[in-house]
């Protein structure tokens, strides 16, 4: 309980600096209105941001599986966007603060000693260096676009983006040259509410021809049903050398609470079993050896494993990799979730595993994404977060992810499907 308070006491007193910044941000940006202006300006900004903040802790104490989801697509974004606005507005009036405190530290170390009480430097720093209503409405505009960016960007979560690479593999055999494959990704069925937008991204994977397809887990929210009123659209992917699928944190059940122990067994036995009634081959701590014009390849596939310890840890890559020791095979992929367990097994204890496909950031859905510079707060967390990472005869590539979960949009990082031909 003591500690449930604490929490509450620190939040409110971020959020109290938070607001402290933001308002004097706004006051100065409207400070050029007549005074009637001004009032109704002030209500309709105390009345907004009311409503903005209470509604971030009425969402703690309410289920919103019940709501319409587009609806709760719309909430969601407004609250992350005002959230983020709100932050950057802040983080803006700070750092103006702090350029015009050494501002007049500076005055200060060139004139004579002057003798200040403490609390009289605050006053005398704001009546020399004023706060600048420029910065005030430069970060007003700020917050606002990406207040109107995270609303935007719920346009873009079905707007799946194709990402083709060649990858070259040292001593690749002729016959495994020219290798086709797709990768999708952190699936999150329960977040869907559009059939036909699901469906035309399954159709822009058939139409790559690939010679397989892989999927690197997290294909529900919580629990298998959600799975179910898409079981015939996932069910239509298909290739000559087949579907293989690994399983994600999200799919063990672990973030919903379950009327008993066998109930979540049960979940996860049922998910299980959809993937096997869609035709797709779920790799649980196992490998398998595949051909192609005479060449044999090996694809492995283990449970979720995590370098965070809040994640599970029940992939078994020494049980995956069992029986491969002794074979001479040019061209080994594993299908792992997590891009935390590359750096901490794959590249220490099997360096003849030459790719490893993951997902789980999503790249943060939030971010910068271009050919020359990418960014993502995400980044922060996972030093291997999006696209193609490489190490001497080793690659990772990381799947922005097919779904979205907690934020209903994309903004900046689109949706992914990724083609892979191997050289």
């Amino acid at each position: 309980m003591r500690r449930s308070w604490g929490f509450l006491l620190t939040l409110l007193t971020l959020i109290s600096l938070v607001e402290y910044y933001c308002y004097i941000a706004f006051r100065l940006s409207i400070s050029t209105l007549n005074h009637t202006n001004k009032k109704w300006a002030t209500i309709a900004y105390i009345i907004i941001s009311i409503i903005g903040w209470g509604a971030l802790f009425w969402l703690r104490y309410v289920s919103t599986h019940t709501f319409p989801k587009n609806v709760k697509a719309l909430i969601l974004a407004a609250l992350f966007g005002f959230v983020v606005g709100k932050l950057l507005i802040s983080v803006f009036m700070l750092v103006g603060d702090i350029y015009r405190f050494f501002q007049w530290v500076s005055k200060s170390a060139r004139s004579a000693p002057v003798h200040l009480q403490a609390e009289n430097i605050t006053q005398e720093t704001a009546n020399t260096f004023p706060r600048s209503v420029f910065l005030s409405r430069m970060a007003l505009i700020v917050g606002g676009l990406m207040f109107g960016g995270f609303v935007w960007g719920t346009t873009n979560r079905y707007r799946y983006h194709l990402k083709k690479m060649k990858l070259t593999i040292k001593d690749l055999p002729e016959a495994l040259k020219g290798l086709r494959m797709v990768q999708i990704s952190d699936i999150h069925s329960g977040s869907f509410d559009n059939k036909e937008a699901v469906a035309a991204g399954v159709k822009m994977i058939m139409e790559q021809k690939a010679d397989l397809i892989v999927f690197t887990g997290d294909i529900v929210n919580d629990r298998a049903d959600e799975l179910k009123p898409y079981l015939e659209i996932f069910g239509q992917l298909n290739a000559p050398l087949g579907v293989y699928s690994t399983l994600g944190n999200h799919d063990y059940g672990d973030y919903v609470e379950w009327e008993s122990d066998a109930a979540k067994i049960a979940n996860l036995n049922t998910l299980k079993q959809y993937h096997s009634d869609m035709g797709w081959k779920l790799m649980m701590n196992e490998h398998i050896v595949l051909n192609k014009d005479g060449a044999e390849f090996a694809l492995l596939g283990v449970e979720n494993w995590s370098a965070n310890p809040r994640f599970p840890r029940l992939g078994r890559l020494e049980q995956a990799y069992k029986g491969l020791e002794h074979k001479s095979i040019p061209l080994k992929i594993l299908l792992s979730h997590d891009p935390s367990h590359w750096d901490a097994e794959v590249r220490k204890e099997y360096t003849d595993i030459n790719l490893t496909l993951s997902g789980h950031t999503h790249g943060m859905q939030f971010g910068i994404d271009l050919p020359w510079f990418k960014w993502s707060p995400v980044q922060y967390a996972y030093h291997q977060w999006a696209g193609l990472y490489a190490e001497n005869d080793q690659s990772l590539y990381v799947n922005r992810g097919y779904g979205f979960l907690g934020y209903q949009g994309r903004l900046g990082i689109l949706p992914e499907i990724t083609v892979i031909e191997f050289a």
